[in-house]
């Protein structure tokens, strides 16, 4: 996806990265992240959105994914098995507003699945 959006928009620049371990002094005007972070590993989430907050830049916006439920667990799709994990709506929007950011909208947009995305931005 990366390199077809480079291909397509090369007055871009697009970052594909472990987020986990990446270092960078930049920020960014928007991040998305869907249906990523809920893959990593349960201690990794408030550091990953805390870094989230802090690569945005000033009016930037961020789009993520997670989880309402909270805890880890697996599931099947297609014989395969995925990891995923949550914090919650109230811990990761305590993330946010802790950070500065701004709510512009939340959803669970799969209901009844337990599938959120939200819009902040840092004004």
């Amino acid at each position: 996806m990366v390199k077809l959006a480079s291909a397509n928009h090369p007055e871009h620049k697009f970052v594909q990265q472990d987020i986990c371990t990446w270092e960078t002094e930049e920020k960014f005007d928007f991040i998305f992240a869907w249906d990523s972070i809920f893959h990593l590993p349960l201690a990794m989430q408030k550091p990953v959105i805390t870094k989230l907050c802090k690569l945005l830049a000033k009016d930037g916006i961020l789009i993520y994914t997670f989880g309402n439920a909270e805890g880890e667990h697996t599931d099947q799709w297609r014989n395969d098995i995925f990891y995923y994990s949550s914090i919650g709506i109230n811990e990761n929007i305590q993330i946010l507003i802790n950070n500065g950011l701004s709510i512009l909208h939340l959803e669970l947009d799969q209901y009844p699945e337990k599938h959120v995305y939200t819009i902040a931005t840092k004004p």
